[in-house]
Parts: C-alpha cells; structure tokens; sequence
C-alpha cells in the first residue's frame, strides 16, 4: 500500500479458483482474456498466477497489449481480437500472434505472407467483426482459399447477449453451426464466453473464452469468487451540521449533526463520478451513502459522529460491497467498475487457500 493513496487488493488464489471452476464447468480447454490490463487487475502477475492451469494460450484485444506479454516472456499462444488489420501483419508475425481475420482482404494477405496459423472471427449477430454469417459471396472465398490449408487452425464468434437472452444465444450459434460446416470444421472451434459457460458444455466447441468471470464479475446465472477489492485511507474527519452541502454544486445537505469523513480516492482514480450520491462505501462493519459529488482525488461521506477515525480503510467494491451491486448503483456494469481503476492505484497481490 503507497503511503496515502488507493490501493487494489487482488486475490490470485481466488482468480485461479474461478478458473478451474468454470473450465470443470465448461470441459474444454480455457483461453483466459487478459485484454484490458487483465481487466484492471493487473495482466503480468495474473497471466503469471494463469500459467498453473495451463491455458491453451492468452486472449487480448490490441497489438500493444500482446508486445506487453511478450516482452515479459510469456511464451504461450496469443490471440489478439480486435479485427486483423493486413497493415499491420509485420507486428502479427514478429510477435507470433494468432490474429483474428474476418475479411477476403485479410485472409489473402495473411495467407500470402505467412504460414503460420489463424483463425476465422463470424460475425453471427454482434456486429463487431467477422464475416456476416449471411455474406454468402465472402463465406464462399474464403471456403475456396482455406480448403486443405492446415494454417485454418480455428474459427470462432462472439455472443451478443449470453447473460440476458438464451433465445439469442441459441439463434447465434444455430447461425454459427451452420456457417462452420458449409467452412470445414477445424482443429479450435469457439464460441463460449464466461456466461455461456452457464448452459455447461452446451456451446463448449473444443475451447472456449472466460473473461469478467475470472475476474470476479458474474456472468450470467454463473457466480464466481471476489477476486478484487478497491480501497482507500480516510484522510479526514470533520464536524458538520445539519444543513451543511457538500461536494461541488452542493449536491448534498447534511441531514443531522455528524462528521464528514474525506476519503483519498476519486474520480482520476476510477472511482465512477456516476456513484455521486448513490454508491456505498464501508468502513468497518458499516456503510454509508456518497455525499454529493466524486471529485478527482478524493469522496465525502457523512457519519454520526465518533464513528470513524483518521486512518481508516475504506472499500469501494468488494469485501462487504459487492462488485456486481456497486456497479448496479452507477448504472454500468463490472467489467467497467474493474477496468476503470487507474495506473495510481496500487495493485497488491495476495492469494488465499
């Protein structure tokens, strides 16, 4: 913990516990996602504590990010997801990174360039990338070019709303079955997000893709550990009265005689200004309510007085407050409460039995 500022408490015991948990669940082979700085937590020390389940390899979004693991050492398979882009083929092949190719245009420059593997994104209703599911035009150049071509190594998609609508779900991969067997099925197929994974091996293909369930994010009917817990010193504690404001705008009034307690956090460092008002923050076996606005550095609350003293830990989420339910109260979701955490706030890794 730095002297003064927030801190990420992250439990790799708990992070390899949902690991292991969802591929039982799921019976294939795993492709952690660590995009996104492994989801704020932190990608070096968690692809390093994912090495004890053997993945098939490690997921990311971004070229810069597959760099980051190489030039650590990770030696392992990378696939980076954002839609391969041909100018960039060079980067792909000195960092040996399975690119995603959802284009005749790309497919034609990789395999013009390259023997090495790729896999086929079908874009089965997300909209993102990938071949259409319904461009028969495209869907049948790339049939002609990869027939016989042992560097078809996978073909994968991306569900659009397996945590909210399994009749969605159900259409999308309908769509994607179809488009595989008129392709040639290879040796990966993938389809599986973390909240697939709640039908169990219904959409498992041979590997499959976790990401925010790992993390501590529930996916679907499917609950995983905590993992991370955001907290902060109090800076602060200060008599109020009752009709003092607070925060800019002076968005809060104080209802009774109390204290106003000034935690070290703010918005630069994640905390959501949308949790103005409505967030929690615990101290001890208590939790209050946000007064007023988030500001950049650092979050008021008001207590009874001689309730809280300086020095103090404050959680943000986790522990007594719940990932998924402080991400409900600033009207988002988990994933963005945990990749919002900023480089100012200290990782500290632990691991529990």
């Amino acid at each position: 913990m730095s002297a003064s500022g927030p801190w990420l408490d992250v439990d790799l015991g708990a992070l390899l516990r949902n690991a292991r948990s969802y591929a039982k669940t799921i019976g294939v082979p795993i492709l952690p996602m660590v995009k996104a700085n492994a989801y704020g937590l932190g990608v070096l020390p968690v692809a390093r504590a994912l090495e004890a389940i053997d993945p098939w390899g490690f997921g990311v979004a971004t070229l810069g990010e597959a760099r980051q693991l190489r030039q650590a050492g990770m030696g392992r398979r990378i696939m980076v997801f954002v839609p391969f882009v041909p100018e960039r083929l060079d980067e792909y092949l000195e960092l040996d990174l399975r690119p995603a190719i959802g284009s005749v245009r790309g497919l034609d420059a990789w395999m013009g360039a390259s023997d090495r593997p790729f896999h086929l994104e079908i874009d089965t209703g997300m909209g993102r990338g990938g071949f259409r599911w319904h461009d028969d035009a495209s869907l049948a150049a790339a049939r002609e070019r990869i027939q016989g071509s042992s560097r078809y190594e996978g073909v994968f998609m991306h569900f659009a709303a397996s945590d909210t609508s399994e009749a969605m779900t159900v259409e999308q991969a309908d769509r994607f079955d179809t488009v595989v067997a008129a392709l040639g099925r290879p040796a990966v197929v993938h389809l599986a997000n973390s909240a697939a994974g709640q039908w169990g091996t219904r959409y498992a293909g041979t590997l499959a893709r976790p990401g925010i369930f790992l993390y501590g994010g529930q996916a679907g009917a499917l609950v995983p550990e905590p993992v991370a817990r955001l907290q902060a010193l109090v800076h602060a504690v200060r008599p109020v009265r009752a009709g003092d404001t607070i925060s800019y705008g002076a968005t809060h009034t104080v209802a009774a005689d109390g204290e106003v307690v000034t935690l070290g956090i703010g918005y630069a460092d994640g905390l959501h200004r949308a949790l103005s008002g409505t967030g929690l923050v615990a101290i001890g076996d208590a939790s209050w309510t946000i007064a007023g606005r988030v500001t950049m550095d650092m979050t008021m609350i008001v207590t009874p007085r001689q309730t809280v003293r300086v020095g103090q830990v404050a959680t943000l989420f986790g522990g007594p407050l719940p990932l998924d339910a402080q991400a409900a109260r600033a009207g988002t979701i988990s994933y963005e409460l945990l990749t919002s955490v900023g480089p100012r706030v200290v990782r500290r890794y632990g691991e529990t039995a």
